[in-house]
């Protein structure tokens, strides 16, 4: 029982996606039956990331927001300081 039980734990994203891909495809079929072409448009698209997201998260390759968010401050930030640096006194900005 523990087994289950840690393994449940451990592979809880993987298993996440695995469902939501299976719903994504039920609803897809279920959408192009009812002519609701806008809709299985949609959960292809849930399916087809949700299929990216398991494919990443059996690698290994964990996504973090918010080191991406941070370092894409940092990063905009430099960039701004190196524009305003380089740029000449007698520059219009209008």
């Amino acid at each position: 029982m523990a087994t289950l039980s840690s393994s449940f734990v451990m592979m809880r994203w993987e298993l996440l996606s695995a469902m939501m891909m299976f719903f994504a495809s039920t609803l897809n079929v279920v959408c192009r039956n009812n002519n609701r072409y806008a809709l299985s448009f949609i959960f292809s698209a849930v399916g087809i990331s949700m299929a990216c997201w398991f494919v990443t998260s059996l690698l290994g390759i964990r996504l973090s927001f918010e080191i991406a968010s941070r370092e894409f401050w940092a990063n905009s930030k430099q960039l701004i300081i190196y524009l305003l640096s380089h740029t000449p006194p007698d520059w219009q900005i209008s």
